[in-house]
């Protein structure tokens, strides 16, 4: 749910760099609570006495090594997944704006979920791969990396196999896209003022909120996909996973009926506790790269602060901004570039 906002300032290839740095190191460093949240939703006997005993279970039978399984599938889906996203969320945002170009809250949350289910579905492998790594135990290891782990599972179980639970993920984005708007509908009373005076630890705030929401809402979808997932009889204990069914709906049947209804939100925790990290690691690190992109296009003095460089016109686009010197330098205006500000 975290999201951030497009800089005119930087350059499409800086802004696809600093949005990929910042997931993945923010992925990295969340890495065990993901890995806790997997296994409690597949059910691997990790889990079977609460969410601080997972860790020990996972670090004594695994080493720290255990706690970053998938990791790498993970962070190799952020970068298709982003671009697949993006794309399609501009696309279907062009569609609902009406003459003004504007858009309403709901059609653009409903964008965002629609858009979240292409680029799922463009990357929905990696994800079956990072849940079967997680699940395995590295020191008895299934697969050998991400790229053996789509190799064999495609070779042994076929195509549809890295797709299987894919249809939850269209189920639960209905949930988790109602979650967001009921969030965002009841900012305003939440805070006495309105949206556009709010601060960035407001929004930082609002973007934490609907995510705990959101990802409540859908999280029976979730639990229920990540079993799917995991379950191959060409596993050892046919994965781990603690029910043993035939499909999509024998697999909530089979959990309400052997683990209570209340399973369904297994992992809750970790993925709850990951939410703020996850988010405040995120937005950090693309302002730190975003800093330094924006020190080497000119706009700032140094990339350790955001100090405005004196002159600079801020609304200039970085290919517009390139011109301008270029056209200063080409005409010799020398000291001019002191006066570049009275200018522009």
């Amino acid at each position: 749910m975290a999201t951030i906002k497009k800089d005119n300032r930087l350059t499409s290839s800086q802004s696809f760099v600093c949005v990929g740095f910042a997931g993945f190191f923010s992925k990295t460093v969340t890495s065990p609570l993901e890995v806790v949240k997997i296994k409690s939703q597949v059910g691997t006997f990790h889990c079977k006495k609460g969410f601080f005993q997972s860790f020990l279970i996972i670090y004594k039978n695994e080493g720290l090594r255990g706690f970053w399984k998938g990791n790498l599938a993970s962070c190799l889906r952020l970068f298709p997944y982003s671009a697949v996203h993006l794309t399609t969320y501009r696309k279907i945002v062009h569609l609902h704006m009406d003459e003004l170009g504007f858009i309403s809250q709901w059609r653009a949350i409903f964008a965002g979920g629609l858009a979240g289910v292409f680029a799922a579905l463009a990357t929905y492998p990696l994800e079956v791969a990072e849940t079967r790594l997680i699940i395995q135990n590295c020191r008895q290891p299934s697969y050998m990396g991400v790229a053996h782990t789509l190799s064999k599972i495609y070779n042994g179980e076929g195509l549809l196999a890295l797709y299987r639970g894919f249809s939850l993920t269209v189920l639960g984005a209905f949930p988790f896209s109602v979650g967001c708007y009921a969030v965002y509908m009841n900012l305003e009373k939440l805070w006495q003022e309105p949206p556009f005076r709010f601060t960035p630890m407001q929004n930082f705030i609002n973007g934490c909120l609907a995510a705990g929401v959101a990802q409540t809402l859908s999280c029976p979808f979730e639990t229920v996909k990540r079993k799917m997932q995991a379950q191959s009889a060409r596993l050892p204990h046919f994965g781990g996973v603690d029910v043993h069914f035939s499909g999509m709906i024998d697999c909530f049947i089979q959990v309400v009926k052997n683990k209570g209804i209340l399973s369904l939100w297994n992992g809750l925790t970790a993925n709850t506790i990951k939410i703020v990290p996850y988010s405040g690691l995120l937005f950090t690190c693309f302002e730190m790269c975003k800093q330094v992109c924006l020190y080497r296009n000119g706009y700032i003095v140094s990339p350790l602060s955001y100090k405005l460089t004196p002159g600079v016109d801020q609304s200039l686009g970085p290919n517009e901004l390139e011109e301008v010197k270029r056209y200063l330098k080409n005409r010799n205006f020398g000291s001019g570039e002191s006066s570049f500000g009275n200018r522009w």
